[in-house]
């Protein structure tokens, strides 16, 4: 079994926060960024290296390469998921990814989305994505940087 010590929902994906709080916080050596658009998009992906940890790691793969393979993973990987919404999260987890926990980091407001928490704005379909999520048994937490507490998980479904 993959050793995957976190998953994120951040539409940032790779940036200052992933890379330096959470890394260290949870001892990832492996950030794998799981979308498809990025996965063919050499330009961002250079852009993320840059924002990576030395000493970590980085693969960009799309969500059904990341189901296809992560159970590939050696033990000596500790893998730090970081998805851009919880819909592709939903579909890793439905796809057989053994992922207990998600942190629920930066969702920006966009059109069609309400703030629901400090960082976290939702439409619909998250909120569907999320519910789904809990009823697979996914513990779902919203806290943006490792230092600062969480937030009641209840606001992503009101």
């Amino acid at each position: 079994m993959p050793n995957i010590v976190l998953t994120r929902i951040d539409n940032r994906l790779i940036h200052g926060q992933v890379a330096t709080q959470w890394c260290s916080s949870i001892g990832a050596n492996l950030i794998l960024v799981a979308n498809d658009d990025v996965a063919a998009n050499s330009l961002r992906q250079g852009l993320m290296d840059m924002a990576a940890p030395a000493g970590v790691a980085t693969r960009y793969w799309t969500i059904e390469k990341t189901i296809g393979n992560i159970h590939r993973a050696s033990d000596a990987q500790k893998i730090f998921i970081v998805c851009e919404t919880p819909t592709d999260v939903l579909k890793l987890v439905e796809g057989g990814v053994p992922i207990k926990k998600v942190n629920i980091g930066n969702m920006h407001m966009s059109e069609g989305k309400r703030q629901v928490a400090t960082v976290v704005a939702v439409d619909d379909n998250d909120v569907a994505a999320f519910a789904k999520l809990k009823e697979l048994g996914v513990e779902l937490e919203i806290r943006k940087v490792p230092t600062e507490g969480s937030e009641d998980i209840s606001k992503l479904f009101r």
